[in-house]
């Protein structure tokens, strides 16, 4: 049996680690729910990636996804990862944000909004604004040809967003 001040020096942060988790356990049920009200079955990876998505509204792209799941999740792959994705943005659980034409960001606001990339700190924003998508909704019959129908309409802006603005200015 080790002294009490060799055991008093361990590394007791798996306690917290513990508390942590079953925070989580209980918001992972709410996402693992949503997972199956789209018809995916929910797996702790699943759940973990989902959970990340609508947590972290930074419009991440699957590497960041990864980047940031992997240390705790250690069995996790890149390829499981960009799966997950693919299926979620085919049930609709997502939206995939194309605003580079090289990169697939994701978001798990499906609802209408504009996206707003800053050019100088490259962050995405979500910009919502109702009147804007129900002038173009109604619209929309002037806007396309007769006989085609309209099924989705994506907004992306560029431009400084205000931190990098007023970084600017000093």
């Amino acid at each position: 049996m080790k002294p009490a001040t060799e055991q008093d020096s361990r590394d007791f942060s798996h306690v917290t680690s513990t508390k942590k988790r079953r925070y989580k356990l209980s918001d992972d049920l709410i996402y693992a729910k949503k997972l199956e009200e789209h018809g995916i079955r929910p797996s702790v990876q699943r759940t973990a990636i989902y959970r990340y998505i609508s947590e972290n509204k930074v419009h991440p792209t699957a590497d960041t996804v990864y980047m940031a799941l992997s240390p705790e999740y250690p069995t996790l792959s890149k390829t499981t990862v960009y799966n997950t994705l693919h299926l979620f943005s085919q049930k609709n659980l997502v939206r995939n944000v194309m605003i580079e034409s090289d990169e697939i960001r994701y978001d798990a606001d499906t609802s209408d909004h504009i996206h707003f990339k800053c050019t100088k700190c490259q962050k995405v924003f979500d910009i919502f604004n109702k009147d804007f998508f129900t002038q173009i909704e109604e619209n929309k019959i002037q806007t396309v040809p007769a006989g085609f129908t309209v099924k989705k309409i994506e907004f992306n802006v560029w431009g400084i967003c205000t931190e990098c603005g007023s970084d600017c200015k000093n």
